[in-house]
């Protein structure tokens, strides 16, 4: 892996479509923004609907002739999702990119009653991949990008409370949801093989880099002075999201990305250009991976009977 690449070097994509979930700010524009330079028609799949289109009018303004698209997209409720794979508009879907994300929320539950942030971060993005599945199959050359974060360390997932209602800590949830993202991506990687598939599932990090996910929480709850804090840190020690984003560009892209690999900065795992990021074993567990993934089939009611266990 050079220890210089950048957004420069993603390979010319013209003629590929990806799909970016959380793609009206952060890394998730920036990944947006640099796949339609090198050429990809790109889907912006974003909750909010005015974020969405002045992002998609950001990227054609930035970029005269790309091809950028909002389109609809809330991993908070299960029938968004299903709305989402159905209206899809392609046979073909090269790159799928699960971004989105949140972040250390007060207690809250998505539409369908599962904890916001396993619900959004995880489960959402297993409807969604599983329900495009036919799409990616179909595509030569495809990639799966879950984006998961150096935080997965903080906590493995407990199997006996996925929805975390007993005893809420909000960074433990948050934890478990990415250890979530990087189980998901193992499981899916040893389906995959098993099935003699080439599409490829990988990981990525952005380190620790400035976006508004990290006050979120803080502000829902008006916790000025925490929000505050945390501001100053974006400034003073993360990197720009444009940084951030170039794990997860690196294991779209780059050739010969490995299944189930592990992106994020090189420094320490916080900054720099994309390298092989460290994880922990319990996202390596393949008992565990297993467990989850008959856990979100049966709570998303999505199932994939091209990918048995």
């Amino acid at each position: 892996m050079s220890q210089g690449w950048n957004a420069s070097n993603i390979p010319d994509q013209s003629g590929r479509t990806a799909v970016i979930t959380g793609a009206n700010s952060g890394i998730g524009l920036i990944t947006a923004r640099e796949l339609a330079r090198s050429g990809a028609r790109v889907l912006l799949a974003c909750r909010d609907k005015d974020r969405g289109k002045e992002a998609e009018s950001r990227i054609r303004a930035a970029l005269p002739g790309a091809e950028a698209e909002f389109v609809p997209l809330d991993l908070a409720d299960l029938s968004s999702v299903r709305e989402f794979a159905a209206s899809y508009p392609s046979d073909r879907l090269d790159l799928l990119i699960n971004n989105a994300g949140v972040m250390a929320l007060p207690y809250g539950r998505t539409a369908d009653g599962f904890e916001t942030q396993f619900g959004v971060n995880h489960l959402g993005h297993f409807a969604l991949t599983g329900l495009l599945l036919p799409k990616l199959l179909g595509t030569p050359g495809a990639r799966v990008v879950s984006v998961s974060s150096a935080m997965h360390a903080v906590s493995n997932i407990d199997i006996g409370d996925l929805n975390s209602e007993h005893n809420y800590r909000r960074w433990i949830a948050y934890g478990r949801s990415k250890t979530a993202n990087l189980l998901f991506i193992h499981e899916l990687s040893r389906r995959l093989a098993a099935a003699g598939s080439g599409l490829v599932a990988a990981a990525a990090h952005p380190g620790y880099a400035a976006t508004n996910l990290q006050t979120a929480g803080a502000r829902m709850e008006n916790r000025r002075a925490a929000a505050r804090v945390i501001e100053l840190g974006n400034r003073i020690i993360a990197q720009p999201a444009s940084s951030g984003a170039l794990p997860t560009l690196y294991a779209a892209t780059a050739p010969g990305v490995r299944p189930d690999s592990f992106t994020g900065p090189k420094l320490m795992g916080w900054r720099g250009a994309p390298a092989p990021s460290r994880r922990t074993r319990w996202t390596l567990d393949d008992v565990a991976g297993e467990r989850l993934w008959v856990a979100s089939e049966q709570l998303t009611g999505v199932t994939w009977p091209g990918l048995t266990g």
